[in-house]
């Protein structure tokens, strides 16, 4: 591969069985990018893993009960990134008092089994 005139050099594959073979590193680089910037904001794992622990939805007032020690605006501004991202369903019930409830989206289930399998991995190493 060449670039303006000087060559670069391809990343060395591992026994060429590389699931990544032809993409480019750099383009990965920006993606993990975003992947970091939605899943390493403060608490939005821990909003996840309650939702992915049940096939029911989830209260505003259970993730308040379960996140102690964030604040109202946090778990708020939090659900709703994670609503805008196509990772939670909100459904709001016309009732005094309000009911909110929230649920994963089968993007959302995805990204959680994602996170459940990068755990799994980090238990089965750390331990070595």
């Amino acid at each position: 591969m060449e670039t303006k005139g000087r060559e670069v050099k391809q990343l060395p594959m591992y026994k060429n069985e590389c699931s990544f073979a032809g993409y480019n590193a750099a383009n990965l680089m920006k993606e993990t990018a975003k992947i970091r910037k939605l899943i390493t904001k403060r608490g939005t794992i821990e909003m996840l893993i309650p939702l992915c622990c049940s096939t029911d939805p989830v209260r505003y007032k259970e993730f308040r009960h379960l996140l102690k020690g964030f604040s109202s605006k946090t778990l708020a501004r939090r659900l709703k990134e994670l609503e805008k991202g196509g990772i939670l369903q909100r459904q709001a019930y016309n009732e005094i008092p309000p009911r909110v409830e929230y649920r994963l989206t089968s993007k959302g289930q995805e990204l959680v089994e994602s996170i459940i399998n990068l755990l799994q991995w980090m238990r089965k190493w750390s331990k070595s």
